[in-house]
C-alpha cells in the first residue's frame, strides 16, 4: 500500500492511516494503544542530571490550536548527533498531559498522522485504549520497510533480530535509536558495562571474538566435533560425558572448571533433546557452536551505541558487518545460527523455572525461521 509518495514504514502506520481513511476514531487508539510513541528531545537536556522533561508543544497554525507533536516508530527522522527521542504511551500521555485545550498530533503533516482532543474524558479513552492493548507488543517480527531489507547490512541485521522479536522492536533499524535514547544508554550501563565510546569499541571486539558466550560450554560442544571427527560419527552421550571428564580431570587439576562442564554437559544434551523432540533438530542434530548468541548480541550493542550516540551510523554499519563476517565463518544456514543462539540463551539462564524462556525462546526461533516475512526467509545465509 502506498499513499502517493508515501509508504507505511511498519504496520502500525498502515492501521493508522486505514482507521483515519475510515474515520474511526476508536480503530486509531486501538492502534496507538498498542504501540510506542515517541518525543523528541534535545541531548543537553536528557543528559542533564535531574532533569524532567516536559512535553513539548507547538502551534498549528492552519487548526489554530496548540498540539504536542509525538511519532510513532516507523516515523522516526534520521540519526542526529544532537536530537534524540523518549518512548511514552498513550495511557502514560494521558497521565502526564498538562492542558485540557491541547491536542495531541501523532505523526503531524503525513498520511500516517492523527489529531486527537485530549479532554478529561478523551483522555480516559486513551488509557481505556493502552489498557485494552496492553501497551506495546513484545514477542513480534516487526521490519521497517525503509530500512535495509536485502543485502550485507540488512544480513548483518538480522543477526540481532532474536532480540528485536523479543522485545518487539525493529530488526532492521539503524538510525535514532534502538529503543529510546534514556533506556540505550542505561541498557549500555547494565549489563554491559559501556559507559563511553571506547567502552563500546572494547565490548564489540570482544562480543566479535565469541570471547562471552563461555569459555567451558564452548569447551564441552569442542570435544565432541573432536570426537566426531576422529569416530567418524557423533560419539553417544556416553563416549562424549566420558571424554568430558577425563580431559577436564587432566586439564583442570583443581576441579575449578569441572564441575561447570558436568552441567554444562548436562544442560547442552537435556535441550538437544527438547529440540529435537519439538522439531528444531533432526533426530541426528546437533549444535556445535554457541557463537551465535555473541554475534547476536553484538549486533544490539551496536544499535544501543549508536542510539546512545557512542558511535555514528558509518561506524554503526561497519560495526555489524564486521559481525556478519565473524557469523558467517562460524556457520552455514540461518537454521544453524537460530539454534546456536538458542541454545545458548537457555543453558546460560536455566535457573530456577526455566520452561517459560524455553517457550519464549522457541516461539522467537520459530517466528524467525518460518514466518514468510522473516528475514531468515528473504535473506540468503551465503
Amino acid at each position: 500500500m502506498t499513499t502517493g509518495n508515501w509508504a507505511p514504514p511498519t504496520r502500525t502506520e498502515r492501521l493508522l492511516y486505514e482507521a483515519g481513511a475510515r474515520d474511526d476514531r476508536a480503530a486509531v487508539l486501538d492502534a496507538l494503544g498498542r504501540t510506542r510513541l515517541y518525543v523528541l528531545q534535545a541531548r543537553v537536556h536528557a543528559d542533564a542530571p535531574g532533569h524532567t522533561p516536559r512535553l513539548p508543544s507547538q502551534r498549528d497554525k492552519t487548526a489554530r490550536r496548540t498540539v504536542v507533536p509525538v511519532l510513532t516508530e516507523g516515523m522516526l527522522p534520521t540519526w542526529h548527533p544532537d536530537w534524540v527521542f523518549r518512548q511514552t504511551t498513550l495511557a502514560r500521555l494521558a497521565a502526564a498531559w498538562p492542558n485540557d485545550r491541547w491536542w495531541l498530533a501523532v505523526n503531524p503533516g503525513t498520511p500516517f498522522g492523527a489529531a486527537l482532543p485530549a479532554r478529561a474524558a478523551d483522555r480516559r479513552a486513551w488509557e481505556e485504549a493502552g489498557t485494552r492493548g496492553g501497551g506495546p507488543a513484545r514477542l513480534r517480527l516487526l521490519t521497517h520497510a525503509g530500512g535495509p531489507l536485502h543485502g550485507p547490512v540488512a544480513h548483518a541485521l538480522a543477526l540481532g533480530a532474536h532480540l528485536a522479536v523479543l522485545n518487539g522492536l525493529v530488526w532492521n533499524g539503524l538510525g535514532a535509536q534502538y529503543e529510546d535514547y534514556p533506556t540505550d544508554v542505561s541498557r549500555l550501563r547494565r549489563p554491559w558495562a559501556v559507559h563511553h565510546r571506547a567502552d563500546f569499541r572494547d565490548k564489540l571486539r570482544t562480543l566479535i571474538a565469541t570471547r562471552l558466550v563461555g569459555r567451558v560450554p564452548e569447551s564441552v560442544l569442542g570435544l565432541r566435533r573432536r570426537l566426531t571427527a576422529r569416530l567418524g560419527h557423533p560419539p553417544s552421550d556416553e563416549q562424549w560425558a566420558s571424554t568430558v571428564t577425563v580431559t577436564f580431570e587432566r586439564d583442570d587439576p583443581y576441579g575449578e572448571d569441572r564441575a561447570e562442564a558436568v552441567e554444562f554437559l548436562r544442560r547442552i544434551t537435556h535441550y538437544e533433546a527438547r529440540f529435537r523432540a519439538d522439531g528444531l533438530l533432526p533426530p541426528d542434530g546437533r549444535v556445535d557452536t554457541l557463537a551465535a548468541f555473541d554475534h547476536g548480541r553484538a549486533v544490539n550493542v551496536v544499535r544501543l551505541a549508536l542510539g546512545a550516540r557512542y558511535c555514528e551510523p558509518r561506524e554503526a554499519e561497519e560495526s555489524v558487518l564486521r559481525v556478519l563476517e565473524s557469523a558467517r565463518r562460524e556457520y552455514g544456514s540461518w537454521e544453524e545460527f537460530s539454534l546456536g543462539y538458542l541454545l545458548a540463551r537457555l543453558i546460560h539462564f536455566d535457573e530456577g523455572d526455566p520452561e517459560p524462556m524455553y517457550q519464549e525462546s522457541v516461539a522467537v526461533h520459530r517466528t524467525l525461521t518460518q514466518d514468510p516475512s522473516s528475514p531468515y526467509r528473504n535473506i540468503p545465509w551465503s
